[in-house]
This record gives structure tokens, sequence and C-alpha cells, in this order.
């Protein structure tokens, strides 16, 4: 019989009970664990962790809850969108990718950005544990979902985490060694040409005294780089046009003996300031423009170096491998000013393969003892292109926090941020390529050159030099000292007079016994030392200015 009470089908249909859930859903194990056989569990525990790791959100939408996993998707495949926008912008202009980056607004955005995701990733991963049930898992199951849990973790959000402190750890780094803002450079030429400086400040001095001196010339589309090395000893500097030092110095800075290039920097610091209206660092600005009247070249930038912290940037790197000619004195106490003598020497370093760390490589760098300057430029050169050439892409993202933080307290420069993606890839492009090289002294000048420079002489070697590529210069990463002034028996007809040419690319034996074949030891050299004799000493380590970096 009909039951009369029975609702009609319309009626049925809006029913706002709940329906009973179908016996196929209820039995899903993906959603609903809790009637599956324990190896089913187990399965869905794995793949749940493995599905949070490689796509975020989809846990939550096939077990948990599918508003939240939509929203988790959305996000996973927006930044998977951007990521490949960048890869693409990486490809296709490289520059525009860093320059986006190194802004100060851009890169504030990103760290806060990537700082969420990595928070948001975080929970996704806490709300799978949840969705993993670990009490109806066995009890020899739960530490190994607990411990894959915590690693997907780690490789997930927190990768993404250290990424956003590591651009971070940057930004603070470009914003401490850049200049927040400022004209934009052009090349001269077709090339960038960057003033290196390393600067000798101390507590009891204004301004930094610049230990030595270089140029770095790098074609813009080619990237091939010449260095072009300045004795701090050059005298009567030329200051390019439109220096505001031409005022003071029209015919050059010739004021006497003590009227040295690296003298230039403390005398506009502490009485020409006012010369420079606007300008952050007076005496490098004017440093920069008498190297740019020397050379004849248009020097766009400076880079400077303070030496008293560099060795911390190569501590940074891991150290700085190369092979060394002669045995280099880690310089005593001066105790002679007068004839340039010093103490005992608190240690040596050997001639030979080496591994500098950062004290042993300012060291090798800045030490003259028993040598000229010339001997030291050389080595300054060496262990600047051993850092270029170890400062890989590999040893830069493993030591990245370090090298990011020892830069802070060692670099400082007039170059725009705004600009740091173009010469970035403008570095790029130079790493492997050949290097040639000119020094304003030996072994490309005789060494008395530096006290009266002929400038037509420079102008016409530099613009030689920048015109033919690394083979105007020793195109290989050796660096020789002169075998005789020029003039002497090694100088090539044709030369021009006060020059000898580069020492032809080859490779040197470091010597490490005496003519008579004893072995040279610390010891032997530290005895001459007390017994007065330099000149041994001299004989013995002539050749510590040969360098090549490994």
């Amino acid at each position: 019989m009909t039951n009369s009470y029975a609702p009609s089908p319309p009626e049925r249909q809006n029913d706002p009970r709940p329906k009973p859930r179908s016996r196929q859903a209820q039995t899903d194990p993906v959603r609903y664990p809790s009637g599956a056989p324990a190896p089913v569990v187990t399965k869905r525990a794995f793949v749940l962790i493995l599905m949070t790791l490689l796509v975020p959100g989809s846990a939550q939408t096939v077990a948990g809850s599918r508003r939240l996993g939509r929203i988790a998707l959305r996000v996973t495949f927006t930044v998977w969108a951007l990521a490949l926008l960048a890869i693409g912008l990486l490809l296709v202009d490289r520059s525009t990718l860093i320059n986006l980056i190194a802004s100060p607004v851009a890169s504030l955005l990103l760290v806060i950005g990537l700082a969420a995701l990595a928070l948001g990733w975080a929970a996704l991963f806490i709300n799978t544990l949840r969705l993993i049930r670990p009490v109806l898992l066995a009890p020899g199951i739960r530490p190994a979902v607990g411990i894959a849990l915590v690693l997907a973790m780690v490789l997930g959000s927190g990768s993404v985490g250290y990424a956003a402190y590591l651009l971070n750890v940057s930004r603070d780094a470009i914003g401490s060694i850049f200049s927040g803002s400022g004209p934009t450079l052009e090349p001269s030429d077709g090339r960038y040409n960057f003033l290196m400086m390393g600067g000798d400040a101390g507590a009891d001095r204004t301004g930094r005294r610049p230990d030595s001196l270089s140029v770095i010339s790098v074609d813009a589309k080619t990237g091939k780089t010449a260095i072009i090395s300045v004795p701090r000893n050059l005298q009567n500097a030329q200051f390019s046009k439109g220096s505001p030092m031409r005022k003071v110095y029209p015919d050059g800075y010739n004021c006497g003996d003590e009227c040295l290039i690296n003298a230039i920097n403390t005398e506009v610091t502490n009485e020409h300031k006012d010369l420079y209206p606007g300008v952050d660092d007076p005496g490098a600005q004017a440093t920069l423009e008498a190297v740019s009247g020397t050379l004849g070249i248009k020097v766009q930038a400076y880079v400077l170096v303070d030496m008293d912290g560099f060795s911390k940037l190569i501590d940074a790197m891991g150290g700085i491998r190369i092979k060394a000619g002669g045995w280099v004195p880690i310089s005593g106490d001066m105790i002679d000013e007068a004839n340039g003598i010093h103490g005992m020497p608190q240690g040596w370093i050997p001639a030979g393969d080496q591994k500098l760390d950062g004290y042993h490589a300012l060291w090798y760098g800045r030490s003259r003892e028993f040598v000229d300057d010339y001997a030291r430029i050389q080595r300054q050169q060496c262990v600047q292109q051993a850092m270029l050439k170890q400062l890989d892409p590999a040893t830069l993202l493993a030591k990245f926090e370090d090298i990011a933080k020892a830069g802070t307290k060692v670099v400082e420069s007039n170059i725009s941020s705004s600009q740091l993606g173009s010469f970035v890839d403008l570095a790029m492009k130079a790493k492997g390529k050949d290097v040639s090289r000119l020094t304003i002294g030996p072994p490309d000048f005789d060494a008395a050159f530096s006290t009266s420079p002929d400038f037509d002489v420079i102008h016409k070697r530099v613009r030689q030099l920048l015109a033919a590529g690394p083979s105007a210069g020793a195109a290989d990463d050796t660096i020789r000292q002169p075998g005789t002034a020029a003039g002497g028996p090694l100088a090539a007809a044709g030369t021009e007079p006060g020059t000898q040419p580069s020492p032809p690319p080859s490779d040197f034996t470091p010597v490490t016994t005496t003519p008579e074949g004893e072995p040279i030891t610390e010891e032997m050299l530290n005895q001459f030392k007390r017994l007065g004799d330099e000149q041994s000493i001299r004989n013995l380590v002539a050749t510590n200015g040969q360098c090549a970096p490994l």
C-alpha cells in the first residue's frame, strides 16, 4: 500500500537535510583513509608529502580543503609563470633582470614576497601533516613519515626562505657599496674604463692614500679586457680636461718630489674638497681625473678597495691559488726609514705553488722589501687576476653570504646600482678571455720613466694596447720581471724611447734554490737578515714579481 505521508518527488529534491555520501566516496582512501589497509595509508602519507613539495596545494585539493587547495594552486602556478618569465628574461636580456633585482624597491618587494611564500609553503606542510592523520599509521612508520615531512619542508619552504635571506644580504651589500643614484655611464670609444684603487687608510689619516692604481678597461661588446697599472710614485700627473684640479695645477701635479699621484686623494680631501660640491668622495674623484688625463682615456668610474678589509674578502672566497716566482717577506717594523730597512721579517711566503689566505694574500700584494715597487705592482695584478679567475659561480653561490658581507667592508664605488646589471653582464662576457696588460714602469718602461714621464708616449702605448687586444701585451696569466732596463740588450729596435716591449707570453720556473743549488729556506733568509747581508736576500728574491694565478 502506498504511504500517504511519503513526500512527492519535488519535495524530496528540495529536502534541506544532508544526503548521505555514496558508498564509493566514503571508501576513497585518499580523502577517507580511516578504513583503508595499513600499506595504503602509508603510501598515502608519502604521496601527500611529495605532492606538497612538488605542487603546493595539490594535496589539499585531493585530501583536504578544496578551497585552500585552489588558492594555493593559483599561487603556485603564478610563481611558476613568473619564474619562467625570469628565465626567459635571463636568456634574452640578462642585464635588465639583474638591474630589476638590484633595484631597492623591487628587491625589497621580492624579499617580502619570497618570505611570504616560504611561510605559506610551511603552513601547507603543517596542514599536510594533519591530513596524513599520523594516528592511522603503524607506530613504526610514524618517525619515517615525520622525517620525510621535515626534510621536504626544509627543501621546499626552507630553500625559499634562505633565498629571501640571501637576497636581503645582497640588497644591503649593494646599498653599501654602490651609489643609490648617479649618471648613466656610457662607453668611451667602445670601452668601459674602471679605476681600481687599493686604499691605505689609517686612524691618523684623512682620506685614503691609494697604495695601488689600476685601470681595468673592458670592451663593451666583446668583454676583452686590459689592465693598465699606474705606479703610485708617478710624478707630474695630468688632470683631465674639465677637472676642477686643473685650476690648481694647470700644468700637472708638479709641486715637487712630494707630488706623487697617490698623494692627490689626501690633498684634495684635506684642502680642495670645496671644488667638488655634491661629490661623495672628492679625493677618489680627483684621482680618477688624474689617471684619465695621464693615460689619455676617459675613466668613467672607480672602485676603491680598502686594503685593511681586503683579507676578509679573500678569506670569504676560501683563499686564492697562485704560482709565486720568488720568496716574499712579511716585513717587520721599519727601523731605518731613510734607507727603507725593516726589522726581522715576521714570516715568508715561499716560491712555488701556493694557496694564500687573506692575511698572506694581503702581504703578497703589498710587500716591497728587498725589491722595487714594480715587482709589487706585478704581484698585485696577479692577485687581482687570481680573484677574478677563482670567483666562479660555484664559489659565489656556496659562500655568497660571507663574500657579500666582506664586500661591504672592503669595497666603495661611485658606480650607480641602476647599472649594476649591465656591468655584471660585462664581467660575465670578460670571464675566460685573455687579459692584456701595460705597466707605466718595468717591464714596459724603464724604472726612471715615472719620475719624468712622457705623456705622449703613454697615450700612444695605451691606444696601441686597447686597439690591439691581448696580443699587445702578455696574453697569458704570467706577469714577469724585466730582464734589463729599456735600451739594454733586450730592448727591441723601433720601441719608443724610455720603453721596452712586454715580455713574451711564456712560463717561468719559480726560484727555489741558490745559484749553487742549495734549497732556499726561511732560516737561510733570516740568517742573512741577522747578519745584515740584505744584498744576498735581494739576489735570492729578485724574481718575486713573477706570478701566475692557478
